[in-house]
């Protein structure tokens, strides 16, 4: 198989490679202190990284990947109950992690090996095959415990590839993110994207809009974040010219993990003059689908499939969604050499999330439009409310909400009614706390921009919503109404 990474063969330069604050490496660095790993995790199998956002995970995960080894991401936030998990799940011979880490009770039974971004080795030459495990990410266990998804070499590769043709991302691009190390985003995309682009990445440490200001504002040319850090930008760019201007300068601005409001998409253009584009992936799925950086960034959708990625609606009984109507709502299931091979340890759970034919069952819902662009309407477990007879999508009712002056935060779900089946309840934030909206004004600003029939009944008040890291409102730990 041909390098992840073809600039770091051969005698790479000394052009930047990582910057995470005031440290970095060069091509030639990394390339050396990637080898360096590479030679003592080499036929190791699985090896555990303690994935904080330094310089020290971005080494260890491409020298794990140069070894032909396969990464297993740790979140440094987990708990000890977690971490058991998955470490008795995933059996990584080590552990990397930066000199200095204080690291738990949990994980201190693993070998640990330091990682010194200034040691020097050789990188050695790629024999791994297309669909040995590169990474192994463990989803957010939101019905039980966390799964290992194993992500092999060609899943990397292809969804890079398909990326970089859809956002026209070439060597000569800037990337500057904040986002965390041991998820997808943050590492497959933020970190890896780069580096087989034979660009460069600026990590910001902890995002700050002023983070962004400075890094667009010296050479960055794209940002990615979620929708939370797009709203934090939203909100200060009124009081901040500079900020404005250096998000003008981007080439690509870049929203994932979850549905970015139509709110923040408008308050951003308007004061920028740049739209943000969404994309749509998964861990399992690496991305799916994009705005391309030649086509229409349409707020509230995710763009069309990526090339080599099959995607297609189906009903609740597996038939598939012909209509590209902007209204019928099904599932997504996806199918190219983007997915996953395996939930580790899991064979059942494997079996359950595909098709006879080889579709991954996403679990999302959306509905596509005319030109094809997939609109996604939220989770099938979660967020598909059966009312009244309709199908219908908890986000375009979260996104209505979100356009009322009176509402900071807004998440839709569904609870039995005797006569509808289910009625629509909303959970907002308000943007003042001693005036909030009542479920009357809610109801008919709803109504007036979607349908009568998309009306929340019931309206609670919450003084914030629970999220992951990544942004992602929780609405499995929302209050029982």
């Amino acid at each position: 198989m041909s390098s992840l990474f073809p600039v770091l063969a051969g005698s790479p330069d000394d052009r930047p490679a990582l910057c995470f604050g005031d440290r970095s490496l060069s091509r030639a660095q990394l390339a050396a202190a990637a080898g360096a790993v590479a030679e003592r995790v080499a036929g190791s199998g699985r090896v555990a990284v303690w994935a904080t956002p330094s310089l020290e995970t971005a080494v260890a995960v491409v020298g794990t990947l140069l070894a032909g080894a396969a990464a297993v991401p740790l979140n440094p936030k987990s708990g000890g109950k977690e971490l058991a998990h998955i470490l008795g799940d995933s059996a990584p011979a080590l552990l990397l992690a930066a000199p200095g880490d204080e690291l738990p009770d949990t994980v201190r039974g693993l070998t640990r090996v330091d990682v010194d971004v200034r040691a020097t080795g050789a990188v050695p030459e790629q024999t791994a095959d297309d669909l040995d495990p590169a990474l192994v990410v463990y989803t957010s266990g939101t019905t039980g415990p966390p799964k290992g998804a194993v992500l092999p070499r060609r899943a990397v590769a292809t969804t890079l590839d398909a990326i970089a043709d859809a956002w026209a991302w070439t060597g000569d691009d800037v990337l500057v993110h904040g986002l965390p190390l041991f998820h997808v985003h943050g590492l497959v995309l933020g970190v890896l994207g780069p580096l087989r682009r034979g660009g460069s990445v600026r990590h910001l440490g902890r995002f700050t809009t002023e983070g962004v200001t400075r890094e667009l504002g010296d050479g960055a040319t794209m940002l990615f974040g979620v929708p939370t850090m797009y709203h934090r930008i939203a909100e200060a760019l009124p009081g901040d010219p500079a900020l404005a201007k250096a998000l003008a300068g981007a080439r690509l601005l870049v929203s994932g993990s979850a549905a970015l409001p139509v709110h923040d998409h408008e308050r951003i253009a308007t004061a920028t003059g740049r739209r943000v584009i969404e994309r749509y992936g998964m861990t399992e799925t690496l991305m799916n689908t994009s705005v391309r950086a030649d086509g229409e960034a349409r707020a509230g959708t995710v763009g069309v499939p990526l090339p080599g990625v099959e995607l297609r609606l189906v009903e609740e009984d597996g038939s598939e969604i012909t209509a590209y109507d902007g209204e019928s709502v099904g599932e997504i299931q996806v199918r190219g050499p983007n997915l996953f091979t395996a939930y580790l340890n899991r064979p059942d759970a494997t079996e359950a999330a595909f098709t006879a034919d080889g579709f991954f069952r996403t679990g999302d819902m959306a509905v596509r439009d005319a030109d094809g662009y997939v609109r996604i309407v939220g989770r099938k477990a979660t967020d598909l409310i059966k009312s009244g007879g309709y199908k219908i999508g908890a986000g375009e009712i979260e996104n209505a909400l979100l356009e009322h002056p009176g509402v900071r935060e807004a998440a839709v779900t569904g609870e039995p009614d005797a006569d509808l089946g289910e009625r629509i309840v909303a959970w907002i934030v308000p943007a003042d706390p001693e005036a909030p909206p009542s479920v009357e004004e809610l109801a008919d600003h709803v109504a007036a921009r979607l349908a009568p029939h998309k009306r929340p009944r019931v309206v609670h008040h919450l003084t914030a919503l629970p999220r992951n890291d990544m942004g992602k409102i929780m609405k499995r730990s929302l209050p029982r109404s």
